[in-house]
């Protein structure tokens, strides 16, 4: 497969210097291309602007910044882009015959392997594919406005496009840290498809005479559970980017409906942003009007989506939460109203739109049931991808599930001989879903926690037992459980952008999924302790020492390692009880630091009286080990020791990790640790 190391973005627009930006800051090498050089100029100035309020807010050091700047050179003329380009991403104004021509310069000088690609909301990614000399190395983008922060994009493959062409942009995009979707080739693709019919229907009911703007945005906001109605979210984006895009929708897909309402236009031509007013008010008839109109069109609309098969419904609700940020998508809000009433306001939009409803959406009886593992097989290598990226691929009750059902389906087929897990986006797995522990003991449920528990266990075992190799690709951020099911697998693959952690004693728990059992007879007690009790950060280098990640590589050799293992087949010594590299400063700072006899003075908040290494690093354990809850501490502390005495048995140590759930949930701290987690405080333990 090509991979991606170098890209070059054509536009220095507000669009094109954020692609640029965010592509720098994973480390790619970049291109910032334009035809003037005053539009280079501006483009580096937008950068250098955003770049010093990341200094100021404290996300980016001034080092950090610029390290990020230095990978970005400025190019005037898109004739001089570099031919040795790995991928070239057009984002030039909405036009098709300028993307033609800004395509027809790349052919000219770009090497044979170069990937092109358009940012596009709206144009046919067909017809642009046609418009190169490369429709097999082709593919539309869709990133969403501000690309450093949103981190939704739509990955729209053109019927030419190559699965190896697919496959280089989709690693590109998962490096940028982004929530993927690929879908097909039709108007609107995904999220606009439904979004901007959404933005022109509010203005509808303001023309119907319904409500008054504020009393729109206001009943929009509570009905959807969002921060900013439709007008508000307009005078963001503009409101004449939402007619431009609501008339080619219209035109596109032959709906009358869609074209821009009067209030829009006049809008545009008078003043151009709308004056929403204060106020929000209205009464109760009112306000089912306008959230059933809302309502049905988000229904109706999203059903075509999925009747044209252009996403599945979970990459619907996925681009609704993430590129909209609403706090639930169309089918989850389905499934809180009710389907008889969601069937109902859908139905009554498709009147109102001139458009027949999709027939399954007719005949749904029930909830709507969402996919979150996604399974891929390629000879005999089978590839679980645990796709919840909106929430870091957290294990919940139905993830767990799934991924349950799964195993033992790939556990039982002959052909397959190895397993590889991946989590989609960013992170491999962000931990546990901590909102189910909280809602769970405010019930008086611990029993239901035990439960869960104790499930998952038996799903890691489906992986520690498993006759296939089992492979787990750490290549973003694991935390917690996410940390505990890699733990599971016979190897892990990680990159440089690679980050563990075990959060839990400083939230008021312990790892409860074999963090205190498996990790111990990896990479030794010394080093489990300053993994586990302090919940120390482990980057790609550091993890690699320990031993927690078994292969660290470059992005690129992915796929190759994975089948090198494949063909190899399980390790011969999953758990050599020590760090893989013994002489690394942070394996040796362990075994000095956490060795037996200091711990009683270490759990007391004390360095250790005979301890002759580093002391400012010694400080911050004690540091760390001091914001931790006291009683998941030392039973923390407890759980690795038994690890060690129950030697190769590693279901007894798993047991005994179990029989110490109930005591820590039905602790206060337990409480007090993970609500503040949510709530975004620090938490104050009481020892009880």
């Amino acid at each position: 497969m090509n991979t991606v190391n170098s890209v070059a973005i054509i536009g220095a627009g507000n669009m094109g210097s954020g692609i640029a930006q965010k592509s720098a800051q994973e480390e790619f090498n970049v291109q910032m291309v334009d035809r003037e050089k005053q539009w280079v100029d501006r483009g580096e100035k937008i950068i250098n602007d955003f770049l010093e309020e990341a200094i100021q807010r404290r996300i980016f050091k001034p080092e950090k910044v610029e390290e990020i700047k230095s990978r970005i050179t400025g190019v005037v003329g898109t004739e001089n882009v570099a031919p040795d380009t790995d991928l070239v991403i057009e984002a030039v104004f909405e036009d098709f015959n300028i993307k033609k021509d800004v395509f027809n310069i790349l052919d000219r000088v770009c090497g044979d392997k170069t990937i092109l690609a358009s940012n596009t909301s709206s144009l046919s990614v067909n017809e642009l594919a046609k418009a190169t000399g490369r429709p097999d190395k082709f593919v539309g983008l869709h990133f969403f406005y501000h690309p450093a922060k949103n981190r939704l994009i739509e990955i729209i493959p053109a019927e030419t496009t190559s699965p190896e062409s697919l496959a280089a942009v989709e690693q590109y995009c998962k490096t940028m840290g982004k929530v993927v979707i690929v879908c097909k080739d039709r108007p609107g693709f995904v999220v606009n498809r439904f979004f901007v019919p959404w933005l022109n229907e509010a203005c509808h009911l303001v023309d119907e005479g319904v409500a008054s703007i504020a009393q729109i945005d206001a009943v929009a906001e509570k009905a959807f559970n969002i921060g900013m109605g439709p007008f508000a979210l307009m005078n963001l984006t503009g409101p004449s980017i939402a007619l431009h895009a609501t008339n080619y929708l219209a035109e596109q897909l032959n709906c009358a409906r869609y074209y821009g309402a009067e209030c829009l236009k006049q809008t545009i031509a008078e003043s151009g942003m709308w004056d929403i007013g204060e106020i929000t008010e209205c009464d109760d008839e009112t306000s089912q009007i306008i959230s059933e109109r809302l309502l049905g069109q988000v229904f109706a609309v999203s059903a075509q989506i999925v009747q044209e098969e252009i996403c599945s419904i979970e990459d619907v609700d996925r681009g609704a939460k993430v590129g909209l940020r609403w706090a639930e998508g169309p089918f989850e809000i389905a499934n809180k109203i009710g389907i008889k009433d969601t069937k109902r306001m859908a139905q009554k939009y498709a009147e109102l739109a001139k458009f027949e409803l999709p027939l399954w959406i007719k005949e749904k009886e029930g909830l709507f049931d969402f996919n979150y593992i996604d399974t891929k097989i390629d000879n005999d290598i089978a590839t679980i991808v645990l796709n919840r990226p909106e929430a870091m691929n957290a294990l919940n009750e139905e993830v767990v599930r799934q991924l349950g059902t799964v195993l033992d389906d790939l556990n039982s087929r002959k052909e397959i001989s190895t397993i590889v897990l991946e989590g989609a986006g960013k992170a491999f797995v962000a931990g546990a879903d901590v909102k189910y522990f909280v809602d769970k003991i405010r019930e008086d449920s611990i029993k239901d926690i035990y439960d869960f528990t104790s499930y998952g266990h038996e799903v890691l075992n489906k992986l520690e037992k498993s006759q296939k190799t089992t492979i787990a690709l750490t290549t973003g951020l694991a935390l917690g459980g996410g940390l505990e099911l890699a733990l599971s697998c016979d190897y892990r693959i990680g990159t440089r952008r690679s980050q563990f952690r075990f959060p839990e004693t400083s939230i008021g728990i312990f790892p409860g999924l074999g963090g205190t059992q498996r990790t111990p007879r990896i990479c030794g007690i010394e080093a489990s302790r300053y993994a586990v009790l302090a919940g120390n950060f482990l980057d790609s280098k550091v993890a690699s020492a320990l031993g927690i990640i078994t292969h660290l590589i470059d992005s690129a050799s992915i796929n190759e390692t994975v089948v090198t293992l494949s063909k190899a087949g399980k390790p011969q010594n999953k758990y050599p009880c020590q760090p893989k590299d013994i002489e690394h400063p942070i394996s040796k700072f362990a075994t000095e630091f956490y060795k037996d006899e200091n711990m009683e003075e270490i759990i007391s908040g004390k360095i250790p009286k005979n301890f002759n290494g580093d002391e400012k690093l010694a400080s911050r354990q004690i540091k760390s080990l001091g914001f931790t809850a006291p009683i998941a501490l030392g039973i923390a502390n407890e759980l690795l020791n038994q690890a060690i005495e129950t030697g190769d048995d590693l279901d007894a140590g798993l047991n005994k990790e179990l029989s110490n759930l109930n005591t820590i949930f039905e602790s206060e701290d337990a409480l007090e640790g993970l609500s503040a987690l949510i709530e975004g405080r620090r938490p104050s333990y009481t020892k009880s």
